[in-house]
């Protein structure tokens, strides 16, 4: 098992294959994607030096991430390769869900454990504006098909934002008061290129979770494979509702995951001033020596982000590095 200094250990790995999304989204490219850094994205033989790497050193839990990873041609084969590394108990993809409902039925005969899909607000017009597309009815479409198949885990990720969705919590109250679906909120974080849409949009989650409790929904035991979610069920709902708050106290003291960038560099944390690069071990797909350099780096995982103090490092944007 893979362990830092401060006792901590990490079975969860969020592994980005592009950095190119199709969206738009304001908090995140909100002048589209730029191209502006290298597309020499890991091939399929190097991510399964990766994910077999980080399975024999205990990681339990693969999310593949992007950019958006469907974009990629040979997503379905990568989500494959992630199920078959012994060792693996369950495989996740994050999606803004543009081509879900074309791909879903590939997705769960690969055997996908567990979907989140982006999707900031339940109104096709504010979703539009967010986003700068017009696919909520699409993609809403393909996460009820994704229900149909029994995907087991089924997210849905909201990011806050003062000026757009704060007050659509009725919206997602409802949508999943029949479909078991979790709906999480994520307080939104400041990267290098969002600064004033921070400062114009931030909005701290304990309001929300006070609001909550009040409404009668109980906080539920993570498990072992868990992100940093907390969740909440109600007895009047089938669906869950999470909440991300990386602003609040002792939100990195449960860390379990790290992340690879599409690029080959390995990430001790989605706000660390640097990433250290896994590619020349990866690209003459060497096991041992990509463990050995995994394990040597961890000596420099830190106890926390510094997001408190505006330092958001190399994180110029979510899509560079999957969130």
């Amino acid at each position: 098992m893979l362990n830092d200094q401060f006792g901590r250990q990490f079975n969860y790995l969020r592994l980005s294959i592009t950095d190119v999304c199709n969206f738009s989204c304001n908090y995140c490219l909100p002048n589209g994607y730029q191209c502006d850094t290298p597309r020499d994205f890991l091939d399929i033989n190097e991510i399964k030096t990766i994910v077999n790497s980080f399975a024999k050193l205990g990681t339990k839990k693969v999310r593949i991430t992007g950019g958006e990873p469907c974009l990629r041609k040979d997503i379905t084969d990568i989500l494959k390769i992630c199920k078959a590394t012994a060792g693996i108990e369950k495989v996740a993809i994050t999606t803004n869900g543009f081509n879900l409902l074309d791909k879903i039925d590939e997705f769960a005969e690969a055997g996908l454990d567990a979907l989140n899909v982006s999707i900031d607000s339940l109104d096709p017009k504010m979703f539009k504006l967010i986003t700068g597309h017009d696919k909520l009815v699409n993609i809403l479409n393909g996460i009820d098909r994704a229900i149909q198949l029994n995907i087991k885990d089924v997210k849905i990720n909201a990011v806050l934002a003062k000026q757009f969705n704060h007050n659509q919590l009725s919206d997602f109250l409802d949508w999943i008061k029949y479909r078991k679906v979790t709906v999480r909120f994520i307080e939104l974080m400041e990267t290098g290129n969002g600064a004033k849409f921070f400062e114009e949009n931030h909005l701290n989650g304990q309001a929300l979770k006070t609001k909550l409790l009040d409404q009668g929904w109980t906080q539920v035991v993570r498990e072992k494979l868990d992100g940093p979610a907390e969740e909440f069920c109600h007895p009047d709902y089938v669906g869950r509702i999470g909440l991300i708050m990386p602003y609040s106290k002792g939100f990195c003291k449960s860390c379990n995951r790290l992340r690879v960038s599409a690029l080959g560099k390995l990430h001790l944390c989605l706000f660390a001033n640097e990433g250290i690069d896994l590619r020349e071990h990866l690209k003459s797909n060497d096991t041992l020596s990509t463990i050995n350099a995994i394990q040597a780096a961890m000596a420099n995982k830190e106890i926390s982000h510094e997001l408190d103090k505006r330092l958001t490092g190399v994180t110029t944007h979510l899509a560079m590095l999957g969130g």
